[in-house]
């Protein structure tokens, strides 16, 4: 009985401790692993629950004391626009970050699951977040996206109100400089967001940096890890695109992916039947604003997705 009324509790809410999870560590499977700690804590202490709070609240108190051990034996996670600032010679490769860097990573989720929370899943989002102290970023995920009262925050992290309140003025001024703007944010639903997608997909395939031109904003950014090297700028992103990349058509096939990378348009790339990169796009009026290429095809797996398409499911059904 213990293990159903637990089941039946805590079950509908681990979609949600998982995204809570992922937004204090950064990385999918730390989350992963975190959230099975959570729960392996939550279901042995089920029959001591004394209901002071909600079971919502209860799993968020053990899953944010969790990460917050696992933040103190880990670095912080990043995209390389955190390590320095853009590149302005696009003419010379990028150059790889030093082995290990700590990357921050997608998220694999239905964008009906982000329904309502899309700026607060957004890579750009979560990548703002890792700015923040361990304790700020976690008073700032349980008041401003789960929402929790101040009193309750306070009995999540053992502290007082006025000190949670303190860290959330805090924490909210760093994030109005490190995270985007979601009035600036646009959904891929529109009619003419969709032709958008479609024709950043056939400019890719076709490698023609003129048709890519036209559906990338003037203040476009591309970021590659485990490059460390990052472009900002139109100009700059297509110089490297055309040099580097997009050297002949049909050299890469672009297929678009479900579930997405933090509910965001997410294409695999395929170079001769490999797995070659993720790419995860962030979208605003007037174009795509963020290109997030994940040169990681250790990624692919966890989005359903084979290493080799000659080896694994039909990308087309």
């Amino acid at each position: 009985m213990v293990e159903t009324g637990f089941a039946d509790e805590a079950g509908p809410l681990r979609r949600e401790i998982l995204a809570h999870c992922y937004r204090m560590l950064g990385s999918a499977a730390d989350a992963e692993d975190a959230v099975q700690e959570t729960y392996l804590r939550a279901w042995r202490g089920f029959d001591r629950f004394e209901r002071r709070a909600s079971m919502r609240t209860w799993l968020h108190q053990i899953a944010t004391n969790v990460c917050l051990r696992s933040l103190e034996q880990r670095e912080r996670r990043f995209l390389p626009a955190a390590l320095d600032g853009p590149e302005s010679d696009w003419h010379s490769p990028a150059r790889p970050a030093p082995a290990g860097t700590p990357w921050l990573g997608p998220l694999p989720i239905d964008p009906a699951e982000a329904a309502g929370t899309h700026e607060q899943v957004r890579l750009a989002f979560v990548a703002a977040l890792q700015h923040l102290p361990a304790r700020q970023r976690a008073v700032l995920i349980l008041r401003d996206v789960a929402d929790l009262p101040a009193d309750e925050v306070a009995t999540v992290l053992d502290t007082t109100t006025v000190a949670v309140n303190s860290a959330l003025l805090r924490a909210r001024e760093r994030m109005s400089r490190e995270a985007p703007d979601p009035a600036e944010m646009s959904e891929p639903t529109t009619p003419e967001m969709q032709n958008r997608l479609l024709r950043y997909v056939d400019a890719w395939t076709r490698a023609d940096v003129g048709a890519l031109a036209a559906v990338l904003r003037e203040d476009v950014t591309l970021e590659m890890p485990p490059h460390a090297t990052w472009f900002a700028g139109r100009d700059s992103v297509l110089g490297f695109l055309g040099t580097h990349v997009l050297l002949e058509p049909g050299l890469f096939a672009m297929h678009p992916v479900t579930p997405q990378a933090n509910g965001q348009p997410t294409y695999a790339l395929y170079v001769h039947d490999e797995a070659h990169a993720l790419q995860v796009l962030d979208l605003a009026d007037g174009g795509v604003r963020r290109i997030h290429v994940f040169l990681q095809p250790a990624l692919f797996p966890m989005f359903g997705l084979p290493v080799n398409r000659g080896a694994g499911r039909d990308l087309h059904s």
